[in-house]
């Protein structure tokens, strides 16, 4: 088992041209990003960036009920960060401080340390990628002069 969850604040987009459509929607489980899907035409990705240094991170921890020895949770964390590239574009830009942490309950041991670990690094990833998406969709935007609109805000849906 696995679980994510993260604080969204890229530099990078999280949507796929201008429409609000998702990087990570091919993740999407039980519509929880709307389920609007992938653009019907091919789209432009755009390498727009927002803020400034040290204005931008995107953190996240990734959570297992596996046993996992300290190198073992950090081969997870790494792994995970795919996650990142999943949902936002572009990412680990140098405006940003990204960073995954993995925790481990050490409940259940790993059958085949190395084939599991990475089952469990590839599900990471996804989670990840689902829980940093879920959170932009449903974001509120900040009450205050020059705060970015939210996705609701922007694309209404």
């Amino acid at each position: 088992m696995v679980g994510a969850i993260a604080a969204a604040n890229a530099a990078g987009r999280v949507t796929l041209g201008d429409e609000g459509h998702l990087f990570a929607a091919a993740f999407e489980e039980s519509k929880e990003f709307g389920g609007h899907g992938f653009p019907r035409q091919p789209t432009k990705i755009s390498t727009a960036l927002k803020g400034d240094l040290r204005q931008n991170t995107t953190i996240a921890v990734v959570a297992t009920d596996a046993v996992l020895t300290k190198a073992q949770a950090k081969r997870l964390a790494v792994m995970a960060s795919a996650g990142f590239a999943m949902s936002i574009h572009p990412v680990f830009t140098p405006l940003d401080g990204d960073a995954v942490f993995a925790a481990a309950t050490g409940k259940k041991p790993l059958a085949d340390p190395v084939r599991d670990l990475a089952r469990l690094g590839a599900v990471a990833a996804q989670c990840l990628a689902r829980a940093v998406t879920r959170g932009v969709y449903e974001a509120s935007s900040l009450r205050f002069a020059g705060a970015q609109p939210s996705w609701k805000d922007k694309y209404g849906r």
